[in-house]
Parts: C-alpha cells; sequence; structure tokens
C-alpha cells in the first residue's frame, strides 16, 4: 500500500475488486448448488434459508481467503533471480558426486564382472 499514488488506479493485487469478485461468484455457485440439491426434488419447495446460509458462509470463508493470501505476497529479494544456487544450469554436468560420470582421479570398475566376494 506504500507504493501507491493518490489519483492513480490501484494495482491489481491491492484492489479489492478482485478479491470481491471472486468471492460474489463462489457465493452464487453455493445459492445455486443448495437451490438445486438441498430441496430434495422437484416436488418440494426450494430452500432459500439454506441457500442464503451457504451463500454467506462462501462469500465470507472466500473473501477470508483471498485477503490472507494477499497480505501474504511478498516480492522476491533481487538477489534471488540472479543464480546464486547449485546447479545454476542443467547443460552443464556435475563434476562429482552422484550420477556424474567418473573422472581421472574415480579408479576404474572393474572388468572381470560383479563381485562374487562373500557370497559362498
Amino acid at each position: 500500500m506504500a507504493d501507491q499514488h493518490p489519483g492513480k488506479p490501484r494495482k491489481v493485487r491491492t484492489s479489492v475488486k478482485g478479491p470481491l469478485m471472486f468471492s460474489a461468484f463462489w457465493a452464487v455457485v453455493a445459492f445455486l448448488a443448495v437451490v438445486v440439491f438441498a430441496s430434495g426434488g422437484s416436488a418440494r419447495a426450494p430452500r432459500f434459508d439454506l441457500a442464503f446460509t451457504a451463500a454467506g458462509i462462501a462469500f465470507i470463508v472466500t473473501l477470508v481467503v483471498a485477503a490472507m493470501l494477499s497480505m501474504s505476497h511478498k516480492e522476491n529479494a533481487e538477489h534471488l533471480g540472479k543464480g546464486s544456487g547449485v546447479n545454476l544450469s542443467s547443460a552443464r554436468k556435475p563434476t562429482h558426486g552422484f550420477g556424474s560420470a567418473p573422472g581421472p582421479q574415480d579408479p576404474p570398475a572393474p572388468a572381470d564382472g560383479p563381485d562374487t566376494r562373500g557370497s559362498h
């Protein structure tokens, strides 16, 4: 919120329209689902009381979840995109460790077959 300027539209991340529309969509879905399924068939009256309750619960829960997710959003530090970690490039093969090709310091594999010591 500190990088907002008066008179300019807010960014999508800090706007309230997105989470409200998201919550309203799921509230409508919950309302329709409960109206259709809670009545127990077409011979009975639709249960609008349950449908409004489910819509309200869905609206509040999705709004709280969207707000918590938008508040917890934090941009990555600039140095994280520079490639200072392990295995920077998959094109380079590791020079040591599991799965690497044997180098000049590694002993050659025995040529006479599998090791049969201790299997008598």
